[in-house]
């Protein structure tokens, strides 16, 4: 079975819903659920920016990890995109099968 894992990136809000869409129509995720905002506090340029943002949950498979990073990569609108994978330990099977027949397999 292959490996799983969710990546995580945060986004505009305007910019969210067109993003998720985008990288499931190019098939290189099965499912990205948004959290339409989110605090973010962070260094920027020698600043601490607070930005209301939207966070983007996606569910993928670990070999197209580098094909959602330059999907991403392209349609982010920030200079530095966060981009962050968690593995997936443990998932229902059926979950599971539905996340590979929802992508592009990179065989």
């Amino acid at each position: 079975m292959p490996e799983f894992i969710v990546a995580l990136t945060t986004c505009p809000k305007k910019k969210s819903e067109n993003l998720a869409r985008s990288i499931v129509e190019e098939r290189v995720c099965a499912c990205v659920n948004i959290i339409s905002s989110v605090k973010s506090v962070y260094h920027w340029k020698d600043e601490i920016i607070t930005d209301e943002e939207s966070l983007l949950i996606i569910k993928t498979q670990e070999d197209l990890t580098e094909l959602l990073w330059e999907s991403i990569k392209k349609l982010h609108p920030y200079e530095v995109p966060e981009f962050v994978i968690l593995p997936i330990k443990w998932g229902s099977t059926d979950y599971l099968n539905w996340i590979s027949q929802s992508i592009k397999t990179s065989s």
